[in-house]
């Protein structure tokens, strides 16, 4: 039995009540929005405060608003440890009140996607999971916005290339990986630009067990001398990595890695010796945000919250918040569209499909900057955001490049063969022939 984590994020005395519960009663008017969390295990570092933006940003919009047009939202954790088979169960035990699964392991999101179509539920995978989900007439319920693993694969490429890939000609690129679905995701991609710019890749995986004493994958990268390492890393894995590179002397500006390798704890561990390490990431915190200072006056403030010391001002936590305003810009965009206040699962698939997050939407809620504008539509489930470099500077992240764009006409192609892949090994699939881009 899968330990369910419930903050109804309701007033006080009623989610106290609730909590007692292991299955709470959701009112007409509130909304069960389950989260597959990871706050133990392996993974439980970048975890925790990606949970605690999720949950922080909800509970302050019940208490500020009331929750969204008079509905209440109610977060739901099932504790995975990231192990896919937990995941499986957690998603079975939420299915039948929630209206919205976050798998959050790429392993976990593989192992739902053929039942949302069955089941009817919407697979919210913010930047992570299948990169072909992005493609949105095959996989209909499915959402991997506001960019897919191989949008920031191409955006760290475009980085280090000085914005021309031909710029990579005769290089060698490792690139460090954990040994899992997640950290297999690049290599499609990359192997195709490999081949179209002249530069050689080199996968070196990272075992389970060898997150945390990764010497022999170290010694490897200085008998091959690459000019760049890119790290698709998670959890342990990256205090690993950066640990061993500053005790080998690598260069740390040679040193990159995907958004949830650029976590504020996991620099903890090399400090000052981990200057100059990059990570691409499609959000920055920005700590005087109005919707930061929100969350600050209604949840920090009165202790409504299970944030860590100095976490408020990563990038996790706050890429948590962002999270959560996906799942409640869904939820008002349906609940517009349906003329209805409660939305259910099918409802709010659409909403998802029809996010319109430009400069103005994120002016109204507080977070200009955190993130680059994008929109979705039926044909595209990832959005296609852009991103930026963030460097270690020794005590913190900070931006050091202008908004990154993926090369989308190397992608699409890609997403588009995969897709149809995936559709004709599962069949019968449905397609919506209908969706155009």
């Amino acid at each position: 039995m899968k330990r369910l984590r419930t903050n109804l994020l309701l007033p006080a005395a009623l989610a106290a009540a609730c909590m007692l519960s292991a299955a709470p009663a959701m009112s007409e008017d509130s909304v069960s929005l389950p989260n597959l969390s990871y706050r133990t295990g392996p993974f439980a570092a970048t975890g925790i405060p990606l949970m605690n933006g999720q949950r922080d940003y909800m509970t302050m919009l019940n208490e500020r608003d009331g929750g969204v047009n008079g509905v209440k939202l109610g977060y739901e954790e099932c504790e995975t440890g990231y192990s896919t088979e937990k995941g499986v169960e957690c998603y079975e035990k939420t299915k039948a009140t929630g209206i919205i699964t976050q798998p959050w392991s790429t392993g976990i999101t593989l192992q739902v996607l053929p039942k949302s179509n069955v089941d009817k539920i919407p697979i919210l995978a913010p930047g992570y999971g299948f990169s072909p989900m992005a493609d949105g007439k095959v996989f209909h319920w499915a959402f991997n916005m506001p960019a897919s693993y191989w949008d920031g694969a191409s955006m760290i490429l475009k980085n280090i290339s000085d914005g021309n890939l031909d710029n990579l000609k005769g290089k060698k690129i490792v690139l460090l990986h954990l040994d899992h679905p997640y950290g297999k995701e690049p290599i499609p991609l990359l192997e195709v630009l490999a081949e179209k710019h002249g530069f050689t890749l080199l996968p070196i995986p990272v075992g389970l067990k060898e997150m945390q004493n990764q010497s022999a994958q170290w010694l490897q990268i200085r008998r091959e001398k690459p000019d760049f390492v890119v790290m698709w890393g998670w959890g342990a894995m990256n205090a690993g990595a950066l640990t061993e590179a500053a005790k080998t002397k690598f260069p740390m500006d040679k040193f990159v890695g995907i958004w949830w390798s650029g976590h504020d704890g996991d620099m903890a561990s090399v400090g000052e010796a981990g200057k100059g390490y990059r990570s691409i990431s499609w959000s920055v915190p920005v700590s005087d945000s109005p919707v930061m200072q929100d969350i600050k006056k209604y949840v920090l403030d009165p202790k409504k919250t299970e944030i860590g010391e100095g976490e408020f001002d990563w990038v996790f936590y706050q890429r948590g918040v962002l999270i959560s305003m996906f799942t409640v810009e869904g939820i008002k965009a349906a609940q517009e569209h349906f003329d209805t206040k409660v939305v259910t699962a099918e409802q709010l698939r659409w909403g998802l499909e029809n996010l319109k997050i430009d400069d103005a939407k994120l002016a109204e809620i507080g977070m200009t900057g955190m993130i680059a504008p994008f929109s979705t539509s039926c044909a595209n489930h990832a959005g296609h955001a852009g991103g930026w470099m963030l460097e270690w500077d020794g005590a913190k992240f900070v931006k050091v490049s202008d908004l990154l764009q993926a090369d989308e006409s190397v992608i699409e192609p890609l997403v588009e063969a995969e897709a149809k892949k995936y559709a004709e090994a599962n069949a019968p699939w449905p397609i919506n022939e209908d969706c155009k881009m």
